[in-house]
């Protein structure tokens, strides 16, 4: 994987500016985190250098001038909604975020429970929070919220709501996931603070699309294919062309609101400090990309591999056309077809010659290693095979696992555990090599060569299970499938 992206400078440069816009407001700045603070696999994928965390690692220079806040929907507990790349439930997300910060030395002591109304399951969450010492606080619906803004911006509107005490000068506000609330609990916290005479300031920190590159630039369109299923629309900002006559992109969203949050700034403030919804935002990615055409590579990699996600979750019967077309079109866009993946030519060609399902991976030096289904292995778990292999110098005849230990795992998964697929997947793989690593050195050299999987992008030309696609996720390989079913 080629480094695009300036990981250090952006440290740096993301943590003085934030900075600098605490100055800018006196007493307090509430900095509203939209996107996920602490494993944006998105933005490494689509930025080649940029790290999962790195936001937390931006914080973490900042950590003695700052305190964070988790918001969750109370709603959200209640449906037991789930964090799609993640697998957990938000409340368990909530949890998960709170030790993950803690033991990073940054101080979590509130989480706000939004849309309040004594759900039951929100209620029993609240409880396990205060048992392990957090302050738990309360926001309440507002009716005809944002549009009735005298309402809003009165005792009766945000007035109502839990005051949360906080006592440095950043307030990091943030949520597992969109839709808990976390702009109306930063714009209530300022109607608070301005009621007790603190005077506080509010900014916006969105990761993408990134302001500062054009409007179809390759990383900003493989943004809207992230947000597909939101039916985001990455746009020129015209309060910010109106108000400095230079471009800037937003998207729709922020842009819609910005009149909303304008009348209420200006009934919290009497006047609004930004003049655009790009005004309102503090990211310098947009500074840090060390080799554009790195990144804009990654990124169309990464709008291909959204389309090949949304054509599963489609044979799934979990999405909808409306995703798959838009997508579609933003590869128009980008003037990519499937093809311009060289993994996924690779395992269609095989698939073709062999008429077996097959996969390919595109190594870092440009190799091009396939495989094919056997009765012994699956084509994910024969691709690693092959791959180590090769990157190890061993001689492709060579077999790491003798077929004498395949088929009794075989035979274990079918007879006892009632399995119906004897081949063995990606995990068991492993697992065989690791067992014999201790007696095999060939076994010993191509566990040792995993780790120059990460960042290699490959494809195969059936549906793997979550076991295959785990398995692959962690070895930092950038996977597609084609939306074929076993």
């Amino acid at each position: 994987m080629k480094i695009g992206f300036d990981n250090e400078k952006y440290l740096e440069t993301q943590s003085q500016h934030i900075r600098d816009r605490i100055g800018e407001f006196g007493d307090k700045l509430y900095l509203e985190f939209g996107g996920k603070l602490f494993d944006d696999y998105h933005a490494s994928r689509v930025l080649p250098g940029f790290k999962p965390d790195s936001k937390l690692q931006m914080l973490m220079q900042l950590k003695d001038e700052a305190e964070i806040v988790i918001v969750i929907n109370a709603d959200h507990i209640e449906k037991n909604k789930v964090r799609g790349d993640l697998g957990i439930t938000y409340d368990l997300d909530v949890l998960r975020l709170i030790d993950i910060f803690r033991s990073r030395g940054l101080c979590v002591e509130s989480v706000v429970l939004t849309r309040y109304a004594e759900q039951p399951t929100a209620v029993k969450f609240e409880n396990q929070l205060k048992a392990s010492g957090i302050k738990v606080y309360h926001h309440y619906s507002i009716p005809n919220y944002p549009t009735d803004v005298d309402l809003i911006v009165s005792d009766n509107g945000y007035g109502k709501n839990d005051y949360v005490e906080t006592t440095r000068p950043l307030v990091v506000v943030t949520a597992p996931g969109p839709g808990s609330g976390k702009m109306a609990v930063c714009l209530s916290q300022l109607y608070q603070e301005m009621k007790r005479g603190i005077k506080a300031g509010y900014a916006k920190f969105e990761t993408f699309p990134v302001w500062n590159l054009p409007l179809k630039h390759p990383v900003n369109i493989a943004y809207e294919a992230a947000t597909a299923d939101l039916n985001d629309v990455n746009m020129i900002d015209p309060f910010h062309l109106e108000a400095y006559g230079t471009t800037a992109i937003n998207y729709n969203r922020d842009i819609e609101i910005f009149p909303v949050l304008n009348a209420l700034f200006e009934g919290i403030y009497g006047e609004n400090p930004y003049k655009s919804p790009t005004d309102m935002g503090v990211n310098m990615i947009g500074y840090c990309l060390a080799d554009e055409d790195a990144c804009c590579d990654a990124a169309r990699h990464e709008i291909i591999r959204r389309y090949y996600t949304a054509l599963g979750r489609l044979a799934a019967g979990d999405g909808n056309d409306e995703e798959v077309n838009k997508i579609s079109l933003l590869m128009k866009q980008a003037r990519i077809t499937t093809d311009y993946r060289l993994c996924t030519v690779a395992a269609k060609v095989r698939k073709e010659i062999s008429e077996k399902a097959s996969a390919a991976i595109e190594l870092a030096d440009g190799t091009l290693i396939t495989a094919e289904t056997s009765p012994l292995l699956g084509p994910s778990a024969a691709l690693i095979l092959n791959a180590t292999k090769h990157l190890a110098g061993i001689d492709h005849q060579t077999k790491l696992i003798p077929q004498s230990m395949i088929q009794p795992i075989q035979e274990t998964k079918v007879t006892y555990l009632h399995g119906r697929n004897p081949r063995l997947h990606s995990d068991e793989v492993l697992i065989a090599l690791s067992v014999l690593s201790t007696t095999d050195e060939n076994c010993r050299k191509a566990l040792a060569c995993l780790p120059q999987l990460e960042g290699c992008q490959m494809h195969c030309t059936v549906m793997l299970g979550e076991v295959d696609r785990k398995v692959f996720k962690k070895l930092g390989v950038g996977l597609t499938c084609d939306p074929v079913k076993k």
